[in-house]
């Protein structure tokens, strides 16, 4: 089924494509520098009705900051002590230009199975986030469970995360623009109007950075205007 709802985008290559570089075996490193523009990118158009969508949002979540403001409620796949997370896959999330669709009805089983989920646990570290972020967002897409999330992981490998945010810079103080200034700088394509800070009680939360469906930068105001906007964030270190 998901072959009859994607196109190929000239005489590049299709998803099928893509997701075989992406296999298993062939997958690239979490934190891996995306790959060249011309590289051909997995398709989600022509979907069928009410399965359409404008655009994605990759939402990163600084992990430190998740544990620390969750504390005994986090989750322990993620923050237990030897688990030294910078910034996971909180989700990829279809969106419209207004609002966005969630809990589509699907084809696909509800739950993820773990010989699909463990693929992923590198990047989103805990099945719980694997499978809610299906249920919430990816039965949303179009796509199986095994393309959504090899598209997910193909999106987050797009995205260069900058210096300042390495491991061995931190603790970091930063201002919620000057942090989106350090994303837009360190991925071309990227456009101030298209990625979101999200902060809370003074603890930089997410990066939300949105793409097209075929996983080009984009401008996304809606999302933009929502975003945190106050000085001197916290960006903890792993405990």
């Amino acid at each position: 089924m998901t072959k009859a709802l994607l196109l190929k985008l000239g005489t590049a290559l299709s998803l099928a494509a893509l997701i075989t570089a992406c296999s298993e075996d062939g997958a690239p490193p979490a934190h891996a520098e995306p790959a060249p523009l011309s590289t051909p990118r997995p398709v989600a158009a022509d979907l069928p009705p009410g399965d359409g969508f404008d655009f994605y949002v990759l939402s990163l979540s600084w992990s430190p900051s998740y544990c620390r403001a969750e504390d005994a409620g986090a989750n322990p796949q993620q923050c237990a002590e030897d688990r030294d997370f910078g910034f996971v896959v909180h989700g990829l999330w279809p969106q419209y230009e207004s609002g966005y669709p969630e809990f589509c009805p699907s084809r696909e089983p509800e739950r993820v199975p773990w010989q699909l989920g463990r693929k992923y646990i590198d990047i989103v570290p805990s099945m719980g986030l694997i499978g809610h972020q299906w249920r919430k967002h990816g039965s949303c897409s179009g796509l199986s469970q095994a393309d959504y999330f090899r598209v997910l992981r193909a999106a987050r490998d797009r995205v260069v995360i900058p210096a300042s945010f390495k491991l061995q810079n931190l603790p970091l103080e930063i201002d919620a623009p000057d942090a989106e200034g350090a994303f837009v700088s360190a991925n071309p394509g990227m456009v101030a109007e298209g990625i979101a800070i999200s902060c809370k009680r003074g603890l930089l939360r997410e990066v939300r950075i949105c793409m097209t469906p075929t996983l080009d930068f984009r401008a996304c105001r809606a999302v933009d205007r929502a975003g945190c906007t106050i000085d001197k964030l916290e960006v903890p270190e792993p405990d």
